[in-house]
């Protein structure tokens, strides 16, 4: 059972290393040769993790080759548009100018119920409403709205927005984020000055975050809610 835990161990080690190589996607959002390596890694890890009278090498070989031949793809993808075009494919329009484009949809193998399905999952039940659909090569499908569906945006109602920028975390659970103080020109001297305002350090928050309007949230560790600044 022992043996069985590290190998467990050491094998689980191993996917998650390579599966961070891999990227931050989601897994809708895998392309298809990068879904075929997670499917391979799982089922080689599994076999020698699981049975004693495989070599734990049998399982660590081939995943690491996997790992190199995703690396190389991805190298090749950033340089070569049409290595790319080949192993990943190109978008496929499914509705051009408001019109369901029927050649696409059956060299997709794509029909209008599937599609249907797919507009209701971005909130458009009305197929009408559509000017363009377009299936990416990850299978995900975007769609842009013919323009008196679109919601309105402050452009169109001749609004300027003032910049917000983004939060960044000060503190979080009593840990200064030095990192996001040094992008902000900020140090520790001047956190604490802003955090003291509240009531108490730094190190006793729970979360301490900026915006771009150079508005402070504090919240103590102990769920004692601090004002805006």
């Amino acid at each position: 059972m022992l043996v069985i835990f590290i190998r467990t161990i050491v094998l689980y080690t191993l996917v998650l290393i390579v599966m961070r190589f891999m990227g931050k996607r989601e897994i809708g959002q895998l392309q298809t040769f990068e879904l075929v390596i997670s499917i391979m890694i799982a089922d080689l890890a599994s076999i020698p993790m699981s049975d004693i009278g495989v070599p734990i090498f049998n399982g660590i070989v081939p995943i690491s080759g996997l790992l190199v031949m995703h690396l190389l793809i991805s190298f090749f993808n950033l340089k070569s548009i049409r290595f790319r075009q080949f192993v990943c494919g190109k978008p496929s329009i499914l509705i051009y100018r408001g019109r369901i484009d029927e050649d696409a949809l059956k060299r997709e193998r794509f029909t209008i119920n599937e599609l249907q399905e797919r507009l209701r999952e971005k909130d458009v039940f009305n197929i009408g409403d559509v000017e363009y659909a377009i299936l990416e090569t990850s299978g995900i499908i975007d769609i842009i709205l013919k323009p008196e569906k679109r919601s309105p945006i402050l452009e169109d109602m001749g609004i300027s927005a003032k910049y917000e920028g983004i939060v960044y975390d000060l503190v979080i659970d009593g840990v200064v984020q030095f990192e996001n103080l040094k992008k902000l020109n900020k140090d520790y001297k001047w956190l604490k000055k802003q955090v003291v305002k509240f009531g108490f350090l730094p190190e006793d928050a729970l979360v301490v975050t900026i915006d771009g309007g150079n508005n402070i949230f504090c919240q103590e560790k102990k769920k004692k809610k601090c004002q805006k600044r």
